[in-house]
């Protein structure tokens, strides 16, 4: 999804998205404020969007200190409704059947950059590996990411 229909996203939820002169961070999200760093693209900032509305979502009070287990694990938690609003399985498949190959091909196709579709490869091969079935297709994590359509 794109920056504009995630912030339509946050106002439907009541929150208020402001970008911001940050140096030390992306994105912050404090109460109903979603705060974005102001000099970073379009793409950028719809990922990090994504992610602060995951916390929003998924996370209870303030988790910045990521020494704490369970405040790791909560922001795993939002990473991944991030992932899966931005990218999920089914556009996965999507940029197969598309027959895009390139990491950087793939993250134009579905509009976010191509480290936030590492992190989300990386956090899915995680949870899924080596495979999972979605629909009529088996999508592969190893030994590298595929997709394979079922007849």
């Amino acid at each position: 999804m794109n920056y504009d229909f995630l912030i339509d996203m946050a106002c439907q939820e009541g929150l208020t998205v402001k970008e911001k002169p940050f140096q030390t961070y992306d994105g912050r999200i404090k109460g109903k404020n979603i705060y974005i760093r102001k000099d970073m693209t379009p793409t950028e900032k719809a990922c990090v969007l994504a992610e602060e509305l995951g916390h929003h979502y998924t996370t209870v009070g303030d988790i910045l200190d990521q020494d704490v287990v369970g405040n790791r694990k909560q922001e795993l938690r939002a990473r991944l409704w991030a992932y899966n609003e931005q990218i999920g399985l089914r556009n996965i498949i999507r940029a197969y059947e598309a027959h895009l190959t390139e990491m950087y091909e793939v993250a134009e196709f579905l509009e976010v950059t191509p480290e936030f579709l590492s992190d989300a490869l990386q956090c899915y091969r995680n949870k899924y590996s080596p495979y999972t079935t979605v629909d009529n297709y088996i999508i592969f994590f190893e030994p590298c990411l595929s997709a394979v359509k079922l007849i």
